[in-house]
């Protein structure tokens, strides 16, 4: 009995999913014949520059590896094969895109760093000036301010009205989930020529950063609601049973055991509907005003923000307005950046 425990203990589980030593062999020699008949036929053929080496080596890796799982496992394995290739490629093709803009983004943009740029305005400077002179300081707060005002204005509205579209499915829900999917197709300068046109010419208030923060708002709000409601829609119905049969009312249902469930899912929605507005140019060329200063006043007086800046320096055709917007570019990756890693820490803390 001893001698068959100790044999039982030494076997050591099969796990046929993972890929053994010859598996692994295998493909490294399949990409090794394809890189080879790639540089062939790129060479030999009309084919050329990077794009083609990509989709003639993605092709032919494909096929050849999709025949050598013919060989050894038979059809299912060379479906298999294929499948996954083709899902692999997508993905690939997806993150291309991406991988591209980063690149350049960063590339271009850290050429116009210097010792003043995140600590000086453009008050004694021009676009058209040396790079070393100047600064984005008043973008960049302009930007934070804006973007955190139309947070305080949307985020609220929207997760409101999710939760009236889920929980509370009124009479009115019909129409309120209309006018959402309406809003979800209005062109941004849309929002910002209506801004104008109802606020800027009908009152006394002139562009500043509340003004840019409304005509942002109305394009947040869609997005944040939208997906509250699929994350509140992910929240089991037998959370919210056992909250009613513990004598508590719907709303504090809502409140104490809903909303703390779907926390993590309603900062997602937050940081799309911010990754929404962070980058719009056009509502804020009719609302903020132009101003070359710092301005922390976001109520009264003119503004600035980076999409602006960047598209105001890229209007100035010269080498050093085209670094600056890039410059510009960057930052504002950055500042986004920051905005998500700080929601999704708060995001992650426990309730006490």
């Amino acid at each position: 009995m001893a001698t068959n425990a100790t044999v039982v203990s030494a076997m050591k589980p099969t796990m046929p999913w993972q890929p053994t030593r010859g598996d692994r062999a295998r493909s490294v020699i399949r990409l090794l014949i394809s890189a080879l008949l790639t540089y062939g036929i790129v060479a030999l053929t009309p084919l050329k520059g990077k794009l083609a080496y990509f989709f003639v080596f993605i092709a032919l890796s494909t096929f050849i590896t999709a025949v050598d799982k013919f060989r050894a496992g038979g059809k299912k394995a060379a479906q298999d094969s294929f499948v996954s290739a083709l899902a692999l490629t997508a993905g690939v093709i997806v993150f291309l895109p991406v991988a591209s803009i980063l690149f350049t983004t960063v590339s271009r943009g850290v050429k116009g760093f210097h010792k003043t740029l995140l600590t000086d305005t453009m008050a004694k400077a021009s676009i058209t000036d040396p790079i070393s002179m100047g600064g984005i300081l008043h973008a960049i707060v302009g930007t934070i301010m804006i973007v955190l005002l139309a947070s305080i204005i949307s985020v609220p509205l929207s997760i409101m009205t999710a939760l009236y579209l889920t929980e509370i499915k009124g009479r009115a829900s019909g129409f309120i989930q209309f006018l959402v999917q309406a809003m979800s197709g209005i062109p941004s300068i849309v929002a910002g020529i209506f801004i104008y046109a109802a606020i800027l010419v009908n009152t006394a208030l002139r562009g500043s950063a509340i003004i840019g923060a409304l005509a942002l708002a109305i394009l947040m709000i869609p997005t944040v609601t939208r997906t509250s409601q699929e994350v509140l829609r992910l929240i089991p119905n037998d959370l919210r049973e056992a909250g009613l049969a513990l004598g508590a009312t719907q709303w504090k249902t809502v409140a104490t055991i809903v909303l703390p469930a779907a926390r993590s899912g309603l900062v997602t929605a937050f940081i799309l509907g911010v990754a929404r507005i962070a980058g719009e140019t056009a509502p804020l060329l009719f609302t903020i005003g132009a101003a070359d200063t710092l301005n922390l006043n976001p109520i009264n007086g003119a503004n600035s923000a980076l999409p602006y800046y960047t598209w105001r320096t890229l209007t100035g055709g010269t080498p050093e307005s085209m670094q600056r917007a890039w410059t510009a570019i960057l930052v504002l990756l950055i500042v986004v950046l920051a905005l998500f890693i700080t929601a999704r820490s708060i995001s992650r803390r426990r309730i006490s």
